[in-house]
């Protein structure tokens, strides 16, 4: 029976943190593991869509890969004897049915002190989240060879400071937690606005990236910033079936449908950072999270509480003075006070090549407000012409054919 291709790619994208975690434990190699790891879904996306998906895909893929590292082992003459002495022993039983799931200990150990804050971010993007190397270059605006050196000499750096496979201890968590949050979000962010490709959301990247925020909220409830990140994922992920048409056409906020966002997880969302902010605590995730919870319970578009959001965005900004938080608090003020408070706003910006394509696109939109719609109409265009995901060109192409 064929296998369809998108849900083979969703089932190797699940179990591949769980098979790296297996290995790793086994051997502590976090390097060759990978290695082994790709060899391993190579192996299976050849194999399956003709032969079938195992009864225990997990149990197959970390067996693959465990005999691609024994010979990898075998092979490298320089590795110390004990190497050997494990590559030599008998395959172990792995078990068949359900496993532990690793993918917390795997995140922790890829936001490993050692490691900078990009090279926490790119690792743990590659090995838990999924993406390819030439999706987190494009991310960060480098070459695929250049990242690739990067996550390649982060596995070595953490190999040589003797990472270990296992939950940190309390005390170590919260000194990885500002890393760990941060490459949560941002995976979350790859696929609730795909940087490429031809459609607006990667749900398999979000969904990933929910999963692990509930594991971390377990694991530390009482932290308000978890509780915050996961609040702010439950909250935009309920919007997600309003986001675009079903040809795959973006379609903004003030358009989209509200019956369509998702009730309950609304409603989870809020009870979260309702409690998280009574902890008096407040950071940055829980603020989005209220900014969020504001957007989510409006009747309407034109009903939404602009100046409170706008606050928010200020008090925010304050915490994190980054430029996407500048942008986004001008199309609060502009919404709030008026598309000539935002517009004064963005004249203050400096000119960065990180946010261009965002800041023409919310610069357009702020002139199309206040009537300028031939500058518009380039602006968007120029947008358009800088972003690599492909509904979001149509959408500003369209905006741009629509003002002309």
């Amino acid at each position: 029976m064929a296998v369809p291709t998108s849900a083979l790619e969703h089932l190797l994208r699940t179990e591949a943190p769980q098979v790296l975690g297996a290995l790793v434990r086994r051997f502590g190699h976090f390097d060759i593991a990978e290695d082994a790891v790709q060899d391993a879904l190579l192996a299976a996306a050849r194999r399956w869509p003709t032969q079938g998906i195992p009864d225990h895909p997990r149990g197959w893929l970390i067996r693959v890969g465990y005999r691609r590292m024994v010979d990898q082992l075998r092979a490298d003459q320089l590795r110390q004897r004990r190497e050997y002495e494990v590559a030599s022993q008998p395959t172990p039983a792995f078990p068949e049915g359900p496993a532990a799931d690793d993918s917390l200990t795997l995140l922790f150990l890829c936001c490993h002190p050692i490691l900078t804050p990009v090279s926490q971010v790119a690792l743990t993007l590659r090995a838990v989240g999924g993406l390819t190397t030439a999706e987190i270059a494009h991310a960060y605006g480098v070459t695929e060879a250049a990242m690739g050196q990067r996550i390649s000499r982060a596995k070595q750096q953490i190999r040589s400071a003797g990472g270990r496979f296992v939950l940190p201890s309390a005390d170590d968590r919260g000194n990885r937690l500002t890393a760990v949050l941060q490459v949560l979000y941002l995976i979350f962010n790859e696929g609730y606005a795909a940087t490429a490709g031809e459609h607006l959301q990667r749900v398999d990247l979000t969904t990933e990236a929910i999963r692990l925020a509930r594991l971390l909220h377990r694991l530390m409830p009482d932290e308000p910033e978890v509780t915050g990140v996961l609040a702010l994922m439950l909250l935009s992920d309920a919007r997600r079936p309003a986001r675009s048409t079903a040809t795959g056409d973006l379609v903004t906020m003030q358009h989209q449908q509200r019956d369509r966002w998702d009730g309950a997880l609304t409603a989870e969302g809020t009870a979260l950072i309702t409690t998280a902010m009574q902890r008096h605590q407040v950071g940055p995730y829980q603020l989005q999270a209220a900014i969020a919870a504001l957007h989510n319970g409006a009747p309407s578009y034109a009903e939404t509480d602009w100046p409170q959001i706008a606050t928010l965005y200020a008090w925010l900004e304050r915490l994190t003075p980054t430029p996407p938080v500048r942008l986004s608090r001008a199309v609060a003020v502009a919404m709030a006070y008026g598309p000539q408070r935002g517009i004064r706003l963005l004249d203050g910006f400096a000119d960065d090549p990180l946010i261009r394509q965002r800041e023409r696109a919310v610069r357009a939109h702020l002139l199309e407000l206040n009537g300028d719609t031939q500058r518009a109409a380039e602006l968007y265009r120029e947008a358009a012409a800088l972003t690599g995901n492909l509904a979001e060109r149509r959408y500003l192409e369209g905006r741009a054919q629509h003002l002309e």
